[in-house]
């Protein structure tokens, strides 16, 4: 398998506390990897430094065999790397529609089109379709974002990272503070997409963990102290003293 994400001993400090301890990931095309660890354990400061939003103090990251450790987030979007956040980040007032849209007229390069309306525009048009076809909104493309309902904005959210087709998709909680139904229907819309899309997902819910994904990597303390399947993490002593505690006690 082809490694289209490499992170090569990735190190980040502030002040006296390391919060990524030189972590190593090599993820392949159209593999499926979950994070999972406690609170404050750096997964998120991960993200940032896998984004450029961190500038990591050592280490590399490859993007398809290409160092992007010093380019912007934009510039790494360009080459393919797209991101969901743990909170909203939409644009509010939109409908959906006018949402991915805009994402598609940057994600197209054709953000310099002002004089005419850019949803006529059939690559454009094409894109938007597409994309709310795969995140399960096509009935809601003319929805305000303010008048969806939570479940749905999730899926609004991860829609503006697909829309400029990375090759890598991180996605941080993307089921965090949804309901067990939203939960499941995310699931469902994940295993959806296309097969030789790579993710990486920060989660907290288990379910979608072993729904989801082939591999998982625990983070703890900004060291990665553990990497194998689902399965091999539920039987794991280690894992489940670190984060896991009761979890897989009620199967006993």
């Amino acid at each position: 398998m082809t490694n289209i994400l490499q992170v090569i001993d990735l190190q980040k400090s502030f002040d006296a506390l390391r919060v990524t301890n030189h972590v190593s990931l090599d993820l392949g095309a159209g593999e499926r990897r979950a994070i999972i660890g406690p609170n404050g354990a750096g997964k998120t400061t991960l993200f940032n430094l896998l984004t450029g939003e961190l500038s990591p103090d050592g280490g590399q990251v490859l993007l398809d065999g290409a160092d992007v450790t010093g380019l912007s987030p934009d510039a790494r979007a360009r080459r393919g790397l797209g991101r969901s956040f743990q909170k909203n980040n939409l644009f509010r007032g939109l409908s959906v529609r006018d949402s991915l849209t805009l994402s598609a007229m940057t994600a197209l390069r054709k953000a310099h089109i002002f004089w005419r309306d850019p949803a006529e525009d059939p690559e454009i048009a094409e894109r938007v379709a597409e994309t709310a076809s795969w995140v399960n909104l096509e009935p809601d493309l003319d929805t305000s974002t303010d008048a969806l309902s939570y479940g749905a904005r999730r899926q609004l959210e991860v829609g503006l990272a697909l829309v400029a087709r990375p090759k890598v998709l991180l996605l941080d909680e993307p089921t965090s503070g949804m309901s067990p139904e939203d939960t499941g229907l995310m699931l469902e819309l994940l295993n959806s997409l296309p097969g030789d899309l790579t993710m990486l997902i920060i989660e907290h819910d288990m379910d979608l963990v072993y729904g989801a994904t082939e591999l998982v990597a625990v983070l703890n303390y900004g060291e990665i102290v553990f990497e194998g399947p689902p399965e091999a993490a539920r039987a794991s002593e280690e894992v489940k003293r670190i984060y896991l505690g009761a979890w897989g006690e009620a199967d006993a």
